[in-house]
């Protein structure tokens, strides 16, 4: 496991900081922390240190009890300039939140105090996770901030949009949820360390989010999928060592960091990229919303509330798994999902198993509000020839993991039938599965 310094800057949103440190430690890495005085004034001090076992420092002046030291390490013998020790023993530096303020120190090298100062000696990957007021976020001095730290090689997280601190405000500006914010992390130790996972060299196609079907320039039919189990998807198969590509249709999160990123908008678009990818694919993991229908004629520009028509004709969009999984050149692995309503959820899902010919259905029923669509958490029926897997409600990154063990097993399955003669049509290039 890695050690992570997390770096706490002033703001409400600190106290999600909390809860990604204990995901964290709860992941097996030893976190550090570091806060800026104006932080201290919405967490204190006492909260990180009993999450992580290590003390926390402020100022750069500060004596370290711990040398510099991450939780489980020796104590080096002579004491160490503060500022410099911890980053340096860093596998990777997280700064969440990441207020105004520091972002434009960051971006200007400043280094007024120990967070910053840390920041411009890290030689590890370091990582900001923007949280404020969305007129602050949208300012463009802020944007400029961002985009010259981006540049840089920092690994922006971005914020989500929603509810906001101030009374009665909704907009972009809320800090990633403490789950995306440790994912970010280990992608980007993922990415760094190389493909050294049990997936080494197994190409991942994954997609993500919702399509949207033009009406016109403005408006759209769309899908409420926010992207989190499919990122969540390419995210572990990423940290498993695969080769991952992510379609993303619409994201309402951070893609991972470290992972090729292919945007879509509408099916059409989607199907496009896949049918494109799939030749080299060896897993498909087909988590994105994709429309079932389309308007049959979207006018360019905007319809005028005055010329609206009575109403408007569909069409159907193809099935995009389905397609592929009939032309598939060789043995790629396809797993597809599907979100139906009420108890017959699993009896549809296994029809779609079967009618697609896919290697598995993974079944959440959307007719709960506590999982499944926008939610960080699912609850979900893997569906495959052999029989059915229950995921009980979980983060969706512990659904992934569930996922992916799934494949694992089908991966093996089919390994040990290809040996066989059985299962393969052809004796040479099978691909990797």
């Amino acid at each position: 496991m890695a050690r992570l310094l997390l770096g706490i800057s002033g703001g409400i949103a600190a106290y999600k900081a909390l809860e990604a440190a204990r995901l964290a430690v709860k992941a097996g890495h030893a976190v550090r922390v570091i806060q800026t005085p104006t932080s201290e004034r919405f967490v204190g001090r006492a909260s990180f240190e009993t999450i992580t076992g290590a003390p926390v420092l402020g100022d750069e002046f500060e004596r370290d009890p711990a040398r510099g030291a991450f939780p489980g390490e020796p104590f080096p013998e002579r004491t160490p300039i503060s500022h410099l020790a911890l980053v340096e023993r860093a596998d990777l530096f997280l700064i969440a939140p990441a207020s105004a303020n520091t972002l434009a120190k960051l971006a200007h090298g400043h280094a007024d105090n120990l967070l910053s100062a840390a920041a411009l000696a890290a030689d590890c990957p370091v990582l900001v996770a923007p949280a404020m007021n969305d007129r602050m976020y949208r300012h463009p001095a802020t944007q400029a901030n961002i985009q010259q730290l981006a540049d840089r090689g920092v690994v922006v997280i971005a914020p989500g949009e929603g509810e906001l601190a101030s009374h009665g405000e909704h907009g972009i500006g809320r800090l990633a949820e403490p789950a995306e914010l440790l994912a970010a992390c280990e992608a980007v130790l993922a990415a760094a360390a190389g493909p050294v996972g049990d997936w080494a060299g197994l190409r991942v196609l994954v997609t993500a989010g919702g399509t949207r079907e033009p009406i016109d320039s403005v408006r759209y039919i769309g899908n409420r999928s926010s992207g989190r189990m499919g990122v969540a998807l390419a995210a572990r198969a990423a940290a498993r060592g695969a080769e991952v590509t992510l379609v993303a249709a619409n994201l309402g999160i951070t893609a991972p960091p470290g992972i090729r990123v292919l945007p879509v908008g509408t099916a059409a678009e989607l199907k496009e990229v896949c049918e494109r990818e799939f030749a080299s694919t060896d897993v498909l993991l087909m988590a994105a919303a994709v429309a079932d229908f389309r308007p049959a004629a979207p006018v360019e520009g905007k319809i005028k509330k005055t010329d609206s028509p009575a109403s408007i004709e569909l069409e159907r969009t193809e099935d995009v798994i389905a397609a592929l999984a009939r032309q598939r050149p060789r043995r790629q692995l396809l797993v597809g999902f599907a979100a139906e309503h009420g108890e017959d959820a699993v009896r549809y899902g296994r029809s779609k198993l079967e009618a697609k010919g896919l290697d598995a259905v993974v079944v959440n029923d959307i007719s709960r509000r506590d999982i499944g669509f926008e939610a960080a958490a699912n609850e979900v029926v893997i569906v495959t020839g052999a029989g059915e897997r229950r995921v009980p409600r979980v983060g969706k990154e512990k659904v992934a993991d569930a996922v992916l063990e799934e494949v694992q097993r089908l991966r093996s399955k089919s390994r040990e039938e290809g040996i066989g003669g059985r299962a393969r049509a052809h004796s040479t290039g099978a691909g990797r599965l």
